[in-house]
């Protein structure tokens, strides 16, 4: 490194961002689902969700759960456009996005077919400035994306991520380290 350091300002660049595929139904119950950057981990078995006010948030007001699926590769297209575009305005986004969905077995949310892994949530608490935490009660992973061990190999996913500084969309990459073990190396 030069040692020399470009000061930004203040910028929303946390590095990486999930690409979060939120859906829900509406008071019709039909399903939707809208591309959110701004969430992760709450706690041990919450998620939060930055969403603002959007035709989801007031889905999840009235349907008390929501599901959280990655975007991923092959799905990209799909996963940005119902990120543009609202339910309010294209009634059939999910139709035009590609997207097929399924009732989730532990909460009142879609779970989208074509997106390999999904967290069930079902609401804990709505913030006034639109954050959502949810408990996650299942996690659901369709069997083409699990190794050998039976658990989510993330080589098979191809999860993106949202990079903030250039408006553009990254692929995930390979495995670099053991996490909780490597760091041992110094002890």
């Amino acid at each position: 490194m030069s040692g020399k350091r470009k000061n930004f300002g203040k910028q929303t660049w946390l590095l990486p961002q999930p690409v979060l595929i939120v859906g829900t139904y509406d008071a019709d119950g039909k399903p939707d689902a809208m591309n959110a950057a701004w969430g992760g981990v709450y706690d041990a078995d919450t998620v939060m969700l930055c969403l603002g006010s959007h035709k989801t948030t007031e889905n999840i007001k009235r349907q008390k759960a929501f599901t959280v699926s990655f975007g991923d590769v092959k799905h990209l297209v799909a996963s940005d456009y119902v990120g543009i575009v609202s339910a309010n305005e294209q009634p059939d986004k999910m139709a035009k996005a590609g997207f097929h969905t399924v009732k989730s077995g532990y909460v009142n949310a879609p779970v989208i077919e074509e997106l390999p892994v999904t967290l069930e949530c079902r609401l804990v608490k709505f913030n006034e400035d639109g954050n959502v935490i949810g408990e996650i009660v299942n996690v659901s992973a369709d069997e083409s994306v699990l190794g050998a061990d039976g658990k989510i190999d993330s080589d098979k996913l191809e999860l993106i991520t949202f990079d903030p500084v250039h408006a553009a969309y990254r692929k995930v990459g390979e495995k670099v380290g053991n996490a909780f073990s490597d760091g041992n190396k110094l002890k």
